[in-house]
Protein backbone atom coordinates (compact mmCIF):
# COMPACT_ATOMS: atom_id res chain seq x y z
CA UNK A 1 0.00 0.00 0.00
CA UNK A 2 3.01 2.37 0.30
CA UNK A 3 4.11 1.54 -2.55
CA UNK A 4 0.94 3.23 -4.13
CA UNK A 5 1.45 6.48 -1.95
CA UNK A 6 4.79 6.80 -2.48
CA UNK A 7 4.06 6.39 -6.79
CA UNK A 8 1.33 8.82 -6.35
CA UNK A 9 3.70 11.30 -5.13
CA UNK A 10 6.54 10.75 -7.25
CA UNK A 11 4.09 10.89 -10.08
CA UNK A 12 2.18 14.38 -9.57
CA UNK A 13 5.81 15.52 -8.75
CA UNK A 14 7.01 15.19 -11.82
CA UNK A 15 3.88 16.32 -12.91
CA UNK A 16 4.29 19.27 -11.87
CA UNK A 17 7.72 19.79 -12.87
CA UNK A 18 7.02 19.18 -16.22
CA UNK A 19 4.30 22.07 -16.28
CA UNK A 20 5.91 24.24 -14.40
CA UNK A 21 9.21 23.83 -16.99
CA UNK A 22 7.16 23.63 -20.18
CA UNK A 23 6.85 27.22 -19.97
CA UNK A 24 2.93 27.43 -19.92
CA UNK A 25 0.99 29.72 -17.52
CA UNK A 26 0.63 27.69 -14.77
CA UNK A 27 -1.62 29.28 -11.92
CA UNK A 28 -1.89 26.82 -8.67
CA UNK A 29 -3.28 29.83 -6.76
CA UNK A 30 -7.21 28.68 -7.11
CA UNK A 31 -10.64 30.38 -8.28
CA UNK A 32 -9.65 33.94 -8.73
CA UNK A 33 -12.08 36.70 -7.62
CA UNK A 34 -12.99 40.24 -7.57
CA UNK A 35 -10.57 40.65 -11.33
CA UNK A 36 -11.89 43.04 -13.26
CA UNK A 37 -11.59 41.00 -16.76
CA UNK A 38 -12.11 43.30 -19.97
CA UNK A 39 -14.58 42.19 -23.10
CA UNK A 40 -14.32 43.67 -26.26
CA UNK A 41 -15.69 43.61 -29.90
CA UNK A 42 -12.49 42.74 -31.34
CA UNK A 43 -11.92 39.36 -29.45
CA UNK A 44 -15.41 38.13 -30.48
CA UNK A 45 -14.68 39.17 -34.02
CA UNK A 46 -11.12 37.52 -33.58
CA UNK A 47 -12.94 34.51 -32.52
CA UNK A 48 -15.56 34.27 -35.30
CA UNK A 49 -13.02 35.06 -38.05
CA UNK A 50 -11.61 31.23 -38.78
CA UNK A 51 -14.64 30.29 -37.88
CA UNK A 52 -15.54 31.77 -41.99
CA UNK A 53 -12.30 31.17 -43.23
CA UNK A 54 -13.04 27.09 -42.12
CA UNK A 55 -16.55 26.77 -44.56
CA UNK A 56 -14.17 27.05 -47.85
CA UNK A 57 -11.70 24.42 -46.48
CA UNK A 58 -14.58 21.98 -45.62
CA UNK A 59 -16.43 22.02 -48.33
CA UNK A 60 -12.81 21.51 -50.46
CA UNK A 61 -12.16 18.34 -48.05
CA UNK A 62 -15.42 16.96 -49.29
CA UNK A 63 -14.64 17.55 -52.98
CA UNK A 64 -11.20 15.73 -52.17
CA UNK A 65 -13.04 12.92 -50.54
CA UNK A 66 -15.66 12.59 -52.84
CA UNK A 67 -13.32 12.39 -56.06
CA UNK A 68 -10.84 9.55 -54.00
CA UNK A 69 -14.13 7.69 -53.60
CA UNK A 70 -15.33 7.61 -57.27
CA UNK A 71 -11.59 7.39 -58.25
CA UNK A 72 -11.86 3.84 -56.10
CA UNK A 73 -14.87 3.09 -56.98
CA UNK A 74 -13.79 3.26 -60.42
CA UNK A 75 -10.75 1.01 -60.38
CA UNK A 76 -12.55 -1.75 -58.12
CA UNK A 77 -14.95 -1.98 -61.58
Amino acid sequence: MWKILVAFVAFAALAIFVLMKSGGDIDMGGEKHGIEVEHSDSAASAVAAPASEAAPVASEAAAVVEAASAVASAASN
